[in-house]
């Protein structure tokens, strides 16, 4: 690979210009700051001046006061260029610690969509510190989150997870538009509250109908023109009424209007956020069908979502006038509040039904964005080849690991399932390997369905949904025992395997019975699977399960991991080997471990 098409040197690179730029900012912001006090020590002279000594006028002062304005405001863009440069130094930090294997930890790490009654989601640790979540999410909005969130519990269709593969394709190569969509806004996306903001904008209307406008309007243009009159001399009675009209009319609309301009401020906000993301994208030309149909979805019949969300942040500012106490008596006289929150009204009338749309489009391109990162990243990793489903489940893999795993010390297997054999009985002493084997399978599957590359040379599927009991656990609180939770969840995958192609993932199947259950079991268990058609895995460190890979043949087949002891320390190699296997190592481990457990003794042939 060349130093162009590198990741990590292309990050080091982008790094390098974002923090040079940084320091650049902070620089011209110092030399600003530095320019307002000056400016602001040279208003103090000249007012000293003209007061004092009474060398110059008043007119003095406009000078210092229009240089001092400009420079809070270029003050204020250069601190905000800084902070998106900054955010842009974050962003190639964290894809670097991605690179380096060092990212556990940093990033969201999803813990609030875990379900531990999903069925693989806790099996496969989709969620939490260290998850795959963690890994793959560079989604900035709560909607981004959540769209990746569920892509990783809900296996797409053929034709969903290709149109998603070709949206990844697209965006892998195009780091400055990630980065630009990743920094967009970033400062307050925590703040945007999806359900929140569609509840706020398809609310039914607080503040409707043609004629209160109508009457503010006549109402405030009376009070202007008595007042008018009643200075060129007119009785001050007519003022007097007009103002009593204004006052009962202003009364009766203030709670509703009140209500509606304060529950704007922060969709206002929040909007805002989205036009800015909206208008990264609506800034870029895509050619995959997917993302043409996402960027152009961001645009309204009445211009750009970040156009509309201006204007609702503006009308939100004009309300904010009136608590100046100079504007005040003005915005009374003119029924401002009322007609701001008319305005309001009509904003969600035009839009409000375009903002679930808006969230769920932005949600989807941090998504898809977040795989073409993935694929960007590890370049070694290919796009799944997807079989339509016709009957028969398969999967195919060629030297496939765990993309958790640093890819410098993962051990690749192959794995092969569909016509025969459709399970494998996968047998092996204990710490050899087994339960990462059977993550490494059903992480791949959830990765191939949300349309990401997979940690393998080559992969091939049909469509798959999920079973797996690899992390089962008891519960206090709903008083079920490990055997019981276990045997709930078989029933769950069962069912699902009636409904659909399954694959189902168990790992030391029945553990918390006795061997002879767990075998006369586990046979049944297989044999109702087998005839629904499903294809999968069972793990076992008891010997006696792996008989059931014979019985079941040509439709199961035995495979193990095995172990060495050398020198009082247990070495693993984790590569699958066929056939069963003929040893365990639980008390050489014990034993390793400093516990005094005998070595047996031969059978004594003469005292038998």
């Amino acid at each position: 690979m060349t130093k162009a098409s590198d990741p990590a040197s292309l990050y080091r690179s982008r790094l390098a210009e974002r923090q040079a730029e940084a320091r650049a900012l902070d620089a011209q912001a110092h030399r600003i700051g530095t320019a307002r006090l000056v400016t602001f020590l040279s208003g103090l002279a000249l007012g000293w001046a003209i007061v004092g000594p009474g060398w110059l006028t008043s007119w003095w002062l406009v000078i210092p006061a229009i240089v001092f304005a400009g420079l809070v405001m270029a003050h204020d863009r250069v601190i905000l260029s800084r902070d998106r440069v900054r955010r842009g130094v974050a962003w190639y930090e964290r894809a670097l610690a991605r690179i380096d294997d060092t990212w556990p930890g940093q990033g969201p790490a999803g813990g609030h969509f875990a379900d531990p009654e999903h069925l693989y989601a806790q099996d496969l640790d989709l969620f939490g510190d260290g998850s795959l979540f963690q890994l793959l999410c560079t989604a900035q909005t709560s909607g981004g989150e959540q769209t990746l969130a569920d892509w990783l519990t809900a296996p797409a269709g053929v034709d969903e997870v290709r149109l998603r593969q070709g949206a990844a394709i697209e965006l892998r190569p195009n780091t400055l538009f990630r980065e630009r969509l990743a920094t967009a806004g970033a400062e307050a996306r925590d703040k945007v509250q999806p359900a929140a903001l569609e509840a706020w904008a398809t609310a039914p209307p607080v503040a409707a109908g043609v004629w209160p406008r109508v009457l503010a309007g006549g109402l405030s243009l009376l009070v202007v023109t008595t007042i008018i009159a009643w200075n060129a001399g007119a009785p001050v009675l007519a003022p007097i009424v007009a103002l009593l009209a204004l006052g009962v009319f202003a009364r009766r609309w203030a709670k509703p209007t009140t209500e509606v301009m304060t529950g704007a401020s922060a969709p206002a906000a929040e909007l805002t956020v989205l036009g800015e993301v909206s208008g990264v994208v609506r800034a870029e030309r895509f050619e995959t069908p997917r993302l043409r149909d996402l960027a152009e979805g961001l645009g309204t019949a009445n211009g750009e979502l970040g156009e509309a969300a201006r204007r609702l942040r503006r009308l939100v500012e004009l309300y904010d006038w009136q608590r100046n106490m100079m504007f005040a008596p003005l915005a009374a006289l003119l029924c401002w509040q009322l007609h701001l929150a008319f305005a309001v009204e009509a904003w969600r009338t035009r839009h409000g039904a375009q903002v679930s749309g808006w969230l769920r489009r932005i949600g989807e391109m941090e998504a898809l964005s977040a795989l073409g990162t993935y694929a960007f990243e590890h370049p070694d990793d290919p796009f799944p080849e997807m079989a339509a489903a016709t009957g028969v489940s398969r999967y195919e893999a060629t030297a496939l690991t765990h993309p958790l795993l640093p890819a410098a010390t993962a051990v690749a297997n192959d794995v092969r399932l569909g016509t025969e054999p459709r399970v494998l009985v996968v047998s092996g002493s204990n710490m050899s390997g087994k339960t990462t084997f059977l993550r490494s399978i059903g992480v791949s599957v959830v990765m191939a369905l949300m349309g990401a590359p997979v940690r393998a040379r080559q992969l091939r599927l049909s469509p798959l949904a999920i079973g797996a009991t690899l992390r089962i656990e008891d519960s206090l609180q709903a008083g079920r025992s490990r055997f019981y939770t276990e045997v709930l969840r078989l029933g769950q995958v069962v069912a699902q395997a009636r409904s659909e192609p399954t694959l189902f993932l168990f790992d030391e199947l029945f553990h918390g019975t006795n061997s002879h259950d767990r075998t006369e079991g586990a046979r049944g268990l297989l044999d109702s699977l087998l005839r629904l058609d499903a294809i999968g895995l069972v793990t076992t460190h008891d010997l006696a399960l792996s008989e059931i890979g014979d019985q079941l043949a040509p439709a199961a087949a035995n495979m193990h991991f095995d172990d060495l002891l050398v020198d009082q320390e247990m070495r693993f190699d984790y590569r699958l080997k066929p056939g069963p296997v003929t040893r365990s190592n639980a008390l050489a481990i014990m034993r390793a471990v400093g516990l005094d457990i005998p070595v047996a003794e031969p059978p004594d042939p003469e005292a038998s």
